[in-house]
């Protein structure tokens, strides 16, 4: 288990995170930029190792109600995946002309795969459509079945 400077030194070393001590020696650390209200990212790290980190829009990670997971028995590599990931799932997301073409004012999500390819899933007119760039890739008559399909293909929602 790492200590409590360990992780301290860890989550320092994202600059777009901004420290916050709060209680009990306890600190928490926040993203200003964030897209959603959602600021902490890291959540009441304490002396003893514990603390959490917000996982919320993630799908690899068991969260509690808040969408945090506790990470008291992380390894350096675990913490830091995780902390890149949860930043990401809040940081805004850039439309390009032609994605705000496409998307115009339905309601999008977003996934990613290992490689970093977008895919864009969209409502529109009763199916699930997603799409690569301006192209159309697969539609679906349900939110369920798009969702398998790109959980079958190895993306998850950002």
């Amino acid at each position: 288990m790492l200590t409590f400077n360990e992780k301290l030194a860890i989550i320092e070393s994202f600059p777009e995170l901004e420290r916050k001590d709060v209680s009990l020696k306890r600190v928490n650390f926040q993203l200003p930029n964030s897209a959603s209200d959602k600021k902490n990212v890291v959540y009441h790290l304490h002396p003893n190792g514990n603390g959490f980190v917000y996982a919320g829009n993630l799908q690899s990670y068991q969260t509690d109600d808040k969408g945090m997971v506790n990470i008291r028995d992380f390894s350096e590599d675990e913490l830091k995946k995780l902390l890149k990931e949860s930043i990401e799932s809040l940081l805004p997301v850039e439309k390009s002309v032609a994605e705000e073409a496409i998307i115009g004012n339905q309601v999008e999500e977003r996934w990613v795969d290992a490689e970093k390819n977008h895919l864009i899933l969209i409502n529109e007119n009763d199916s699930w459509n997603i799409y690569f760039g301006l192209n159309l890739e697969e539609s679906f008559d349900t939110y369920g079945e798009a969702e398998d399909f790109l959980a079958e293909e190895g993306f998850h929602r950002v």
